[in-house]
């Protein structure tokens, strides 16, 4: 076994290792980036471009269908399920090769292949052919979907997010676990693809909405579009023929196949982390500062999926480069830096889209709230999208401080009132710049304006 040093080592080439890594080396150290599993990043291989590509060929299928309602008559919809995952996969596969091209554009001595384990505080065992001692670490090893026990044994006919695009035909039914962002996108996806499609989750919201109204405005527009029973925990799982039956307290079913959607855990467990003094919690994973993102008791960063913190890839991008430096200061016997942390940021692009900026309502928070409908709007009336409404929530002396919005154009109001709320804007503040007519941008005038009036 060969023996390396360095200063920096980074376990996990997605994309807040890469990140890291490049942070690394930027600042002037020996840094290993150390790259294990299917690599390509969880984003461009089975994450946020894939459910994208699935999403824009399940939205012009209902759009060919609703066109009527703008008096356009297009005939019968036919599907052709090979085909729209075939155009998903190679674009898929563009995105992904994209990312090794970058990767191979980096110095090839400044990269390892192989699973890394920890055998100490300054050491590491990359498979059977290297140990690496560092002087800092950065752990990046991202996540990987949760099955829930009862759908361990139904082999092929459960999906989850890793699996689901490699699909090569669409099937006739279809039950998911897990109504977050991601289950919510996949759901109305497949609805929209003619999949007959149920959606399962113990819990009341969807998407990640948390305000009284907004959940309630989510459930009666999605509830439109496929079965959806929330309150609902599936404590039965077995295989059916070539599908599976499900059962819950109140019901049973039986699909074609099922789609674990319901989180994705950290890949922290056996790597060793207990032999490096950080200071772990019951679950395993180490607890760390999340501005520095330096881990109690040692020398090494966590950042991105493997911290479980803001699991999207800005996110990820970010603490990828925060702990790189870190890393790299570490090595030189410096302090790691501990920057402001962005706004949080979610949106899910289900239609109508979801955002949730800066964690969104907060029921023991003492805020104001303003309040807008895109039910009565203009131009969502115009657009026939006129579903949900607009949240902001202002501090009592004005200052912005959360929103959620459940809508059309959500992508883009929502970074708007993410930059607002990052910068301390306050609400009159706002309220004074312009607002074009007719745009869904006028909705935000009218919360701000209801804000203001209650901060006369």
């Amino acid at each position: 076994m060969r023996e390396l040093t360095c200063d920096v080592a980074v376990i996990g080439a997605g994309t807040a290792g890469i990140a890291a890594h490049r942070a690394a080396l930027d600042a002037g150290v020996k840094s290993i980036l150390i790259e294990q599993g299917p690599g390509g990043t969880t984003c461009a291989r089975v994450g946020c471009m894939p459910s994208k590509l699935l999403i824009t060929a399940a939205n012009a299928a209902h759009g060919a269908r609703e066109a009527h309602r703008l008096g356009i008559r297009v005939g019968e919809v036919a599907v052709d399920g090979p085909a729209v995952l075939a155009r998903m996969r190679h674009w898929r596969d563009r995105f992904v090769a994209s990312v090794f091209e970058g990767l191979d554009r980096l110095p090839a001595e400044t990269r390892l292949s192989g699973r890394a384990v920890f055998e100490g505080p300054d050491r590491l065992r990359i498979d059977d052919h290297t140990r690496l001692r560092f002087k800092a670490a950065v752990l990046a090893t991202g996540s990987s979907p949760s099955v829930p026990d009862p759908l361990q044994d139904l082999g092929h006919r459960l999906l989850t997010t890793d699996t689901v695009f490699d699909m090569e035909d669409l099937p006739a039914s279809l039950a998911v676990l897990g109504a977050g962002p991601v289950g919510l996108e996949l759901a109305q996806a497949m609805a929209r693809l003619g999949v007959e499609t149920q959606v399962f989750d113990p819990g009341d919201s969807l998407g990640g909405l948390s305000d009284p109204d907004l959940k309630a405005a989510a459930r009666e527009i999605f509830s439109q579009a496929f079965a959806l029973h929330l309150g609902a925990k599936v404590e039965r799982g077995r295989v059916d023929g070539d599908g599976a039956r499900l059962g819950w307290d109140g019901g049973e079913t039986r699909v074609e196949r099922v789609l674990a959607a319901a989180g994705r855990p950290p890949n922290v467990r056996g790597i060793g982390l207990e032999l490096t003094g950080a200071r772990l919690d019951e679950r395993g994973s180490p607890a760390h500062d999340p501005r520095s993102l330096l881990c109690e008791g040692s020398a090494i960063l966590i950042a991105g999926d493997a911290n479980a913190d803001r699991p999207v890839l800005h996110e990820a991008s970010r603490q990828g480069r925060i702990a790189g430096r870190n890393a790299a200061r570490i090595a030189a016997g410096e302090g790691a830096e501990r920057p402001e942390r962005w706004v949080a940021l979610a949106m899910v692009f289900s239609e109508p889209q979801i955002a949730v900026i800066g964690g969104g309502f907060d029921e023991g928070a003492d805020r104001l709230v303003g309040r807008a409908d895109f039910c009565d709007q203009g131009r969502a009336q115009v657009m026939d999208e006129a579903q949900g409404g607009l949240r902001l929530y202002a501090e009592p002396g004005g200052r912005l401080a959360a929103a959620e919005l459940i809508g059309p154009g959500a992508e883009h109001l929502g970074h708007i009132l993410a930059h607002a709320v990052q910068d301390g804007l306050d609400v009159r503040r706002l309220r004074e710049r312009p607002f074009y007519h007719p745009t869904l941008e006028e909705g935000l005038d009218t919360a701000l304006s209801d804000l203001a009036d209650q901060l006369r």
